[in-house]
């Protein structure tokens, strides 16, 4: 099984043996609890992980979790070869230092922006006749079509989305806290659920 749920914990550092800092996010990493196996209308069977607990669960979700326990965090995936069994446990113990992750995660949410934070537009001089209009947009386009094109860069919502970042490096596993170390930085807040998977795709591998 090479695909685990987890949260964001915090980023720190990690020293190599050969005195090296690496910055690494650490991962609280399941145990991840296999909450059924179904299959697709593909034909495809399809994994169902849960992560963490919560109190507040619709009715439908409790039945379908009885006697597992009470999810804040599930996600299904492919199933290549084996399927898991109902009830199946995953631990952090599935990844290994030095191997390569892809960490799925939502961005922090920053609001309404305008099109410089936004877009990373320049804005107009500081000068000659640009009064108030240091940080606007500027032109939109041709007046002629009397309408917005879609995909036009412009203020709005920003944050979010969900992201992932690929071939990430396992620094360091703690199978006894379920805790993975991977390089870099991964997106979201602190406290936000994370998937990590193997580079090859978010897919079961039995």
């Amino acid at each position: 099984m090479k695909v685990l749920l987890g949260k964001k914990l915090e980023m720190t550092q990690h020293f190599a043996q050969d005195g090296t800092v690496v910055p690494v996010t650490l991962i609280e990493a399941g145990p991840c609890t296999v909450t059924g196996v179904r299959e697709n209308p593909a034909g495809a069977q399809t994994a169902i992980l849960g992560f963490g607990s919560k109190k507040g669960v619709a009715k439908p979700q409790k039945k379908e979790w009885e006697g597992l326990g009470q999810f804040a965090f599930v996600r299904e995936f492919l199933v290549e070869g084996d399927a898991p069994a109902r009830g199946d446990q995953i631990t952090a113990e599935v990844f290994s230092a030095g191997e390569l992750v892809n960490v799925t995660g939502t961005s922090k949410g920053r609001g309404f922006q305008g099109v410089v934070k936004r877009h990373g537009f320049h804005g107009s001089p500081k000068t000659h006749g640009h009064k108030d209009q240091h940080r606007m947009p500027g032109s939109i386009g041709a007046g002629g079509v009397q309408r917005v094109f879609k995909g036009t860069r412009m203020a709005g919502r920003m944050g979010g989305e969900q992201i992932t970042v690929k071939n990430l490096e396992v620094v360091k596993v703690d199978a006894a806290k379920n805790v993975i170390a991977v390089k870099g930085a991964v997106p979201g807040a602190r406290g936000s659920f994370v998937t990590l998977s193997a580079t090859d795709g978010d897919v079961w591998r039995a």
